[in-house]
């Protein structure tokens, strides 16, 4: 079963509208942790999957209903897998996606493989000791152009420019993340890809 209701344990404004767009035609009404005044949780290991689950079961706990927790990241092969988990504070703190970005383009200079992929975990909780958590994943393929490209979306997405695959056609050529249309991304990122999966567990769950 879908619940109606949500928590979202973050505060990235960028992931809130992305899954209100997403889950909105569900039925599914997303609230962002910050508006009730709970914290941040901390993200203190080197998986996404461990860090989601951290995430909701705080989240959870400190607001007595299921959260739904996102890590994710954008993972270059070249660079060892980073800025993987620590994708947002890539150039430290304070955080900041201009300053993320213009380090990425440092440490990724000519002669690397500029391929990557942004990975999405989804971690769902309907209590904070669910020993029963629903987790879901997707990864979303692409290369690091040379300048950043695009106004829309946030973190590294004027920097990646997805590559079409058999699992991801059509991808429009030539144009990175931030020069899609959001409709468009919200119909083949690892985000959307992610939700796939967990909307499809949740289904067989109530079946």
């Amino acid at each position: 079963m879908i619940p109606p209701q949500l928590l979202l344990a973050s505060n990235n404004a960028g992931k809130l509208a992305e899954f209100r767009a997403l889950l909105a035609p569900l039925g599914c009404a997303v609230l962002a942790q910050g508006d009730l005044q709970i914290p941040e949780a901390a993200e203190p290991f080197d998986t996404f999957l461990e860090n989601a689950l951290a995430k909701a079961r705080h989240a959870s706990a400190l607001a007595g209903m299921p959260a739904l927790a996102d890590d994710s990241g954008l993972c270059v092969p070249a660079l060892g897998g980073a800025p993987g988990v620590q994708s947002a504070r890539y150039a430290g703190e304070p955080r900041s996606d201009a300053r993320n970005n213009a380090l990425l383009l440092e440490r990724l200079h000519a002669g690397l493989d500029r391929s990557a992929w942004f990975a999405c975990t989804l971690v769902l909780v309907n209590h904070p000791e669910d020993p029963d958590p629903l987790v879901a994943q997707g990864r979303w393929p692409g290369r690091i152009v040379e300048a950043p490209r695009g106004d829309g979306g946030f973190g590294y997405d004027p920097l990646f420019e997805p590559v079409a695959t058999s699992l991801f056609e059509p991808v429009p050529s030539g144009l990175t993340a931030a020069q899609l249309a959001p409709a468009v991304k919200n119909a083949i990122s690892h985000r959307a890809l992610a939700l796939q999966g967990l909307v499809a567990a949740l289904r067989g769950r109530s079946a």
